[in-house]
């Protein structure tokens, strides 16, 4: 599969369980102990709203912190939907025009900052179902397609403090053996009210 089509899809599978998220669950606790459901939406809000801007040429330096703070606004499910589909585009035309992207470790071909993105958009489909009781199970082309790209990543990743240690033991299923590739437990259950 190629990489637009990957990311394109990983986006509606976390868009996807956006818009399961019922009207209650926005402060409820993720797989992610640092984020709440709604702190979980922000975070890959703004990873898409970074994305146009990036793919577009411009630094890091130049965004500034235009994207700093709450981007979901009263409208979560709005908002993540508009971010989703305008970074979706934005990597397609990247992708077709061959661009480089100025991260924060320097400059990437726009292929592997689209294969981050995807991956961080299908992990964090999980999460967000997971913390909600929705659908958990996810695309099992897209697990496959991300637990390669992912493999020969997974120390750089946990070297930098990006991911939490490796969760062994995790059943042998391909989705598992990729959560738990990121630090997370694939029988993960929110805590007891």
């Amino acid at each position: 599969m190629d990489v637009t089509t990957l990311h394109a899809r990983t986006v509606a599978e976390f868009t996807a369980r956006v818009e399961a998220v019922g009207d209650g669950q926005w402060e409820d606790p993720t797989p992610c102990t640092e984020w709440s459901v709604r702190a979980l939406v922000n975070h890959v809000v703004g990873e898409d709203r970074w994305t146009p801007p990036l793919v577009a040429g411009r630094t890091i330096a130049e965004v500034g912190d235009s994207l700093d703070g709450d981007l979901l606004g009263d409208d979560p499910v709005a908002a993540a939907r508009a971010a989703g589909d305008a970074a979706a585009a934005s990597v397609a035309s990247g992708v077709a025009a061959g661009a480089t992207v100025h991260l924060s470790y320097g400059d990437e071909d726009v292929v592997e900052y689209a294969m981050q993105l995807a991956a961080d958009h299908l992990v964090h489909a999980w999460d967000l179902a997971a913390a909600t009781g929705g659908a958990t199970e996810l695309d099992g082309e897209l697990v496959a397609a991300v637990a390669a790209w992912f493999a020969e990543r997974e120390e750089l990743y946990r070297g930098a403090g990006m991911i939490a240690p490796r969760v062994e033991g995790a059943a042998g299923d391909p989705q598992s053996a990729l959560l738990a590739a990121t630090g997370r437990d694939p029988a993960w259950n929110p805590p007891e009210a």
